[in-house]
């Protein structure tokens, strides 16, 4: 049953926005001026530490962001400069299956458009379907296939809702991206992104599916976020991590401490790829 607000308290909506403007002016109060905002998921962590002069928030001290309940994601968010960019990076994201909703990352989002942010990089570790990504690969994301069925839109009124989802991953961004990564000399490949909803990880047959669909990657995150950026009017760009092969691929078991230690092994490249893809960008 759902709870009727008190008379006199703010409807959902009205207190969304409010804390999303108190989180906005909470980062502007920093005199931080970030265009980039970087998303980092498992094993990505590390990219903090590429930030010159850094400043640090917690989710706790921004209203609209999430609290977190996953490994391997910290809670905060990193200020600093990389090369000639303000860079705003958030070491964590709230995930869909946590609580059966896409919308985790609502108020995170739209306080970083609030605040000036107009381009989103998002990272993610994810399964590979295809041997032509081992595990420690980088894949670019081209596109998605949304397997859970389910937005961070539901419940949005008005037109805009119906959000455009073609070259929903930037196309300029994109090309910016490999020419970054061909420059240090490094492979970067590219595909599309299946977004399954989680926790349990996929069944052989799930996969076999995907393949299917003409996926080359799967994990449980990214798409929300894609979509309530292109809502949001943010470009985005997405990167993955390929820690594992996906379910019936590999004799690997899996498991959440199996994806952090792979991704553990795997993130000295991937990071120092996506500091020259962020150092370059054209936000």
């Amino acid at each position: 049953m759902t709870a009727t607000p008190s008379p006199g308290s703010p409807t959902p909506a009205v207190a969304a926005a409010a804390a999303i403007e108190a989180s906005a002016a909470r980062l502007l109060d920093t005199g931080r001026r970030p265009r980039i905002a970087v998303v980092l998921g498992s094993g990505w962590g590390p990219f903090a530490q590429a930030l010159a002069d850094p400043l640090t928030l917690p989710y706790a001290a921004l209203p609209a962001f999430p609290s977190l309940g996953v490994g391997g994601h910290a809670g905060e968010v990193v200020l600093g400069r990389l090369g000639r960019h303000e860079v705003a990076v958030l070491a964590g994201r709230k995930h869909a299956y946590e609580t059966g909703t896409a919308d985790g990352m609502k108020g995170a989002i739209r306080t970083l458009a609030r605040a000036g942010v107009r381009a989103l990089v998002l990272t993610n570790a994810a399964g590979s379907l295809t041997h032509a990504l081992p595990p420690g690969s980088t894949m670019l994301v081209a596109d998605h296939i949304n397997m859970s069925h389910s937005s961070p839109l539901f419940g949005e009124t008005g037109d805009t809702r119906f959000v455009s989802m073609v070259d929903a991953y930037d196309p300029a961004l994109r090309a910016g991206a490999r020419a970054a990564v061909q420059r240090l000399g490094h492979p970067l490949a590219e595909g599309v992104y299946a977004w399954f909803m989680g926790p349990q990880f996929e069944t052989p047959a799930e996969i076999r599916m995907f393949q299917l669909l003409g996926a080359q990657a799967v994990g449980m995150s990214t798409a929300p976020e894609t979509i309530l950026a292109r809502h949001a009017g943010l470009r985005v760009l997405a990167v993955s991590l390929l820690t594992n092969m996906a379910a019936g691929l590999s004799s690997e078991k899996l498991s959440h401490a199996h994806t952090l230690a792979s991704a553990a092994a795997a993130s000295e490249r991937a990071v120092a790829q996506l500091a020259a893809i962020v150092r370059e960008m054209e936000p």
